[in-house]
Order: C-alpha cells, then sequence, then structure tokens
C-alpha cells in the first residue's frame, strides 16, 4: 500500500497548528491571515464530513465540483483550492466556510429550475469566500489561539445553517451572534455585485440569480412559516434586488442550456429524496403521461434508478435499453454507472462485467462510482492485486474519500495483510470525521505489524491525530 501522507495536509491540515497552539498576540494584530482562513475551513469541513446529512455520492460530488471549479476558475482568487460539498437536507440552503469550502443542500439543487440558477447561488457564495467576509467578522477580536478562532467561525457557520441558534452563543467579550449576522447582511450586496460578474464571466445567464431569488422572496411570503434557510441567512431585501437588477439593465437574457449531468444530478436527488414507488410513478408520469415534461433522457434515467432502488431489475433493464438508445446518453459516466448495475442486478457474467468496466473506465478513467463497481468486480473474481492497483490510483486523485479507504481494507483482509487493512481503515474513518476510531485503527496498524517504514508512517500520523485530539478535548 503506497500511504498517503497528503492526506494529513488534505484532510486535517490544522493537526500541527493546533498540536502548537500559537499565542495570536493583542487585537490590534489580529488580522486573519489566509492561511489561519483555510485551517478553519478545513477543520469545520472535518466536523461536516462526520454529521450523517453529508451526502456521500461521488457522481453528485463529481458534478458540484465541476460546477464549483468553473465558477472559481472565474473568481479574483481562482488558485484557492475551493472545495463543493452535498449535504442530503431538503431545505433550501448553501454556505460558504472560509478558504474556500462550501456545502450546498441537495434541496436548493433540486429548487434550481436551471443551472445557471444553481450556479448564481453558488456564485454568490463563492463571493463571500473570495471577499474574506468571514475573515472580517472574525478578525479584531480577542482570541488566545487559532483553535479559538477554529471554535468561533464553527460557532458563527451553526447560526447561519441554523438560524433559530441565534443569540445562544458568543463569538467573543460583548459580541453576540445576532450582531455578527447582522454584519453578515453588510456584505450581502457585495457578494451579488462580485456573484454577477463570476456567473457572467463564466458563460451562464446573469439574469438567473434575480430570478432565483425573487422566487425565494416570494416563496417567503407565501410561507412565512417555512422560510428556506437561505433567505434567513442571506436575506433578500427589496433594495438587493433593485440593485441586482439595475446592474442587468440593458443585459440582454442568455439561453444556456443545461448540461446532461445537471438534469442527471436531479433525477438521481428526487431517487434519493422518494421513496422507491413514489419516484417511479413521477418519472412515468413524466416519460408516459398526458402532459409529458422534462429531459426524456435524464426523466428516463430516474425512472431506472428507481426501479433498480425497488427491486424491480427486470423492468429496469427494459427501460435501460430505451435510454441507451437516446443520442449521447450511453456515452455518459453516470449512464454508464447505471448500467453497470442494472446488468449486475439481472445476471450478467463476471466475465462480461469486468469488460463492460474495463472498457467504461478507458473512457473514463477517473469516474469513482465506476471504479467502485469494478473493483467490487474483481474481488468477485478473485482479482485482489488488480483491485488495489486500481483503488491505488482512484486514491491518488481522491484522498479524501472513504468508500476507496473501505474498499481497499476489504482487499487486505482478504489478503491477510492486517497492519495495512486497519491502515487503511484509518483513513477511512479520519474521511469520516471521525477520528478517535482513527486512532484506534492506528493502533492496531502498529501492533499488526513489524516493517520498519509503516511502522515510522502510522507513528507520525498517531502524534499528529492524538494532538489533534487532545486540543479538542481540552476546548470542550
Amino acid at each position: 500500500m503506497k500511504y498517503l501522507l497528503i492526506l494529513l495536509l488534505s484532510v486535517l491540515p490544522a493537526a500541527p497548528a493546533l498540536a502548537d497552539l500559537p499565542d495570536l498576540g493583542e487585537p490590534s494584530q489580529q488580522a486573519i491571515t489566509p492561511e489561519q482562513e483555510r485551517q478553519i475551513g478545513q477543520q469545520a469541513m472535518f466536523q461536516i464530513r462526520g454529521q450523517p446529512d453529508y451526502l456521500r455520492d461521488s457522481e453528485v460530488d463529481d458534478y458540484i465540483n465541476w460546477l464549483g471549479d468553473k465558477l472559481a476558475s472565474n473568481s479574483s482568487e481562482p488558485g484557492l483550492g475551493f472545495e463543493f460539498a452535498v449535504l442530503h437536507d431538503p431545505d433550501i440552503n448553501a454556505f460558504a466556510m472560509p478558504g474556500g469550502f462550501i456545502c450546498v443542500n441537495t434541496g436548493l439543487i433540486l429548487t434550481a429550475q436551471t443551472e445557471s440558477e444553481l450556479a448564481a447561488v453558488l456564485s454568490h457564495e463563492i463571493a463571500h469566500v473570495t471577499q474574506h467576509h468571514y475573515a472580517r467578522m472574525l478578525a479584531g477580536q480577542k482570541y488566545d489561539t487559532l483553535i479559538d478562532i477554529v471554535s468561533a467561525a464553527i460557532a458563527l457557520l451553526a447560526s447561519r445553517d441554523n438560524p433559530n441558534a441565534i443569540g445562544a452563543a458568543t463569538l467573543g467579550p460583548g459580541y453576540t451572534m445576532q450582531r455578527q449576522l447582522k454584519f453578515t447582511r453588510e456584505h450581502e450586496e457585495e457578494a451579488d455585485r462580485v456573484g454577477l460578474q463570476i456567473l457572467e464571466k463564466s458563460g451562464f445567464d446573469p439574469h438567473a440569480m434575480p430570478l432565483f431569488f425573487k422566487r425565494l422572496e416570494m416563496a417567503t411570503r407565501l410561507f412565512a412559516n417555512n422560510t428556506p434557510s437561505w433567505m434567513l441567512t442571506h436575506p433578500i431585501t427589496p433594495d438587493r434586488l433593485a440593485d441586482i437588477q439595475n446592474r442587468l439593465r440593458g443585459v440582454p437574457f442568455k439561453l444556456v442550456p443545461d448540461s446532461l449531468d445537471f438534469e442527471l444530478v436531479q433525477s438521481k436527488l428526487l431517487v434519493l429524496n422518494k421513496t422507491p414507488d413514489d419516484a417511479v410513478r413521477y418519472f412515468r408520469r413524466a416519460l408516459y403521461g398526458a402532459r409529458k415534461f422534462g429531459n426524456p433522457v435524464a426523466q428516463r434515467y430516474g425512472l431506472i434508478w428507481a426501479l433498480y432502488k425497488d427491486g424491480k431489475y427486470a423492468q429496469a433493464r427494459k427501460e435501460l435499453a430505451h435510454l441507451l438508445k437516446e443520442r449521447g446518453a450511453a456515452s455518459d459516466p453516470m449512464v454508464q454507472t447505471l448500467s453497470g448495475r442494472v446488468y449486475a442486478a439481472t445476471g450478467m457474467s463476471l466475465a462480461r462485467l469486468d469488460a463492460f468496466y474495463d472498457s467504461a473506465l478507458q473512457d473514463h478513467p477517473s469516474h469513482r462510482a465506476l471504479s467502485y463497481d469494478y473493483a467490487g468486480v474483481l474481488v468477485a473474481e478473485k482479482q485482489y492485486n488488480k483491485a488495489l492497483k486500481l483503488l491505488d490510483k482512484r486514491i491518488d486523485e481522491y484522498p479524501n474519500d472513504a468508500r476507496l479507504y473501505e474498499m481497499q481494507a476489504k482487499v487486505y483482509a482478504l489478503l491477510n495483510r492486517p497492519q495495512e487493512e486497519h491502515h487503511a481503515l484509518a483513513y477511512a474513518y479520519i474521511s469520516h470525521g471521525n477520528l478517535m476510531a482513527a486512532i484506534e485503527q492506528l493502533v492496531l496498524a502498529r501492533q499488526a505489524g513489524n516493517d520498519y517504514y509503516q511502522i515510522t508512517v502510522i507513528d507520525n500520523e498517531l502524534r499528529q491525530f492524538r494532538a489533534m485530539a487532545e486540543a479538542l478535548r481540552k476546548k470542550k
């Protein structure tokens, strides 16, 4: 196994800083640096990854990062290293964290009527990051150590995600959460202006921003007791809407077709948010009802997923035959992933599945969902070394993917290599945000072998993980 020390940088870069908690000096000296912003965001993401609503769907994750990266590349800080994540939550919400970390709820993705509308919200959140709004809110207050800043930032983020918590926490002497939230409202117009520029430079329809905001504002008036969280933390005032509309005066509407992946992701999330029976009825109505609606490729894709989830594999195989005849569908990696699962569920032989996945991954070598399933086929064929080689390649590309480490640990167990098995499980747990379980697995890995190099790596990781655990313990 090639142990990835980069994981400590990409998942827990705050660990070394937390182990050596610096004195930050007097408030007059406290300008939060970009490095500290990044550490705050990474620590917040570490905790978010441990939450049950963190969506671990590689295809949805890859799509939101593709869209986010496209927008971030046209921001004022394209090299910041933005990361985007999706939370399985029906509430309409998205929020940015310092250092370039942005979370989007499934409810917001499904509410967007066009890809430009989803891009508008992401652009707004990107602007909060590039304008360093959280750093401005936290700067100038008295903190003894960096972890105090991290704790304050996480409290602030929690209040934005759950506005009912406002007033229950404080960021420092005399600084209530409500005051801080008001301060963020003063930055909303700036995020709108910068977000519009990002949106337009990225080739999307800038008018999607006021259209989406206006629809949310109207929904708020109609359903006062069910106001979207995004509206509570990003209040859309008449002045804000007027300012956006004035900036777009004379700018023509731009007809931008949605990407197929946007529509496929929406269909997949609909299946996730409904019971299988309800999802089947919804997509059958879209495809076969008296009033058909939506892109038939995306709707049939959703129907097949719903049938597959419902265990109706023969029907799913029949619908798949229709889907693969649609223009552009057969070559899409999300369609290929679904195809492979339907083929496996309807009895395709391991040899034919092997050939199918080998071909699909030649076309889409970095598609994680295909890699998961191909690794499973290779394990079933007892081609363990080939499976490990495939998983190592994907881990090099996606060092935060817990499922890759879990599959890697399974293969090591089958090969009776306990040290590597426990080490891979430690990485899986840390990717899930479970620090104590990761430490336990590292201890087991330390005890399971006598390879000097591996033990040196494990000892180094144990020191860093334990330092972080101790720092967090002291803050409780």
